[in-house]
């Protein structure tokens, strides 16, 4: 099986990030998953990279041209795939994936994971979603999505779009025990 994990690149985080990268990298190689990622070599995506490697896994960077032509691609991984745009390279992210990994991150993190939520919600990415919630870092996230509930924006079927675990350990029985998303609930009417 493969997995996408999106995360962050930024090298000024707490550890606790790192090492909850590097256990879910060993679990994930322990139980066979091949791994998909943004190609970065800092932070959490240099973490996931070298951990993966180090534990014989196989890991994917997909990366726009434009990022490696500034050297930000992780130099240990050999398989990459190169696009023109951040949009391609979203899209490249999810062919033959069969499920999704969300750790912390900013900005780009946060448009990957709306993004698959939403193509989820209308049936066209129909594979699990899960969230690692190291640190409570993604509370706010559920607040977020709580208050879309009552406010009318979202049904409540939809926050069965993505899975939320607080540790490294939780992801892979997630991944097995998320069924698949059932496209007639992508049009539950607010």
């Amino acid at each position: 099986m493969q997995v996408c994990v999106y995360c962050a690149s930024s090298a000024k985080i707490h550890q606790d990030y790192f090492n909850a990268t590097d256990l879910l990298a060993k679990e994930l190689v322990k139980n066979g998953f091949s791994v998909v990622f943004g190609g970065g070599s800092l932070g959490l995506m240099g973490q996931l990279a070298d951990s993966v490697l180090e534990a014989g896994g196989n890991i994917k960077g997909i990366m726009p041209q434009f990022m490696n032509e500034v050297e930000w691609g992780h130099r240990g991984v050999s398989d990459f795939v190169y696009t023109q745009t951040m949009h391609e390279r979203k899209a490249k992210f999810l062919e033959g994936t069969d499920a999704l990994i969300a750790l912390p991150g900013g900005t780009g993190t946060f448009e990957e994971l709306f993004e698959a939520i939403t193509l989820k919600k209308m049936g066209q990415f129909t594979k699990p979603i899960i969230i690692l919630n190291t640190r409570n870092y993604y509370n706010s996230f559920i607040e977020l999505m709580n208050q879309a509930v009552l406010e009318k924006f979202m049904a409540e079927t939809h926050q069965a779009l993505w899975t939320m675990v607080n540790e490294p350990t939780e992801v892979v029985p997630a991944i097995l025990n998320t069924p698949l998303w059932e496209k007639g609930l992508s049009e539950a009417k607010v």
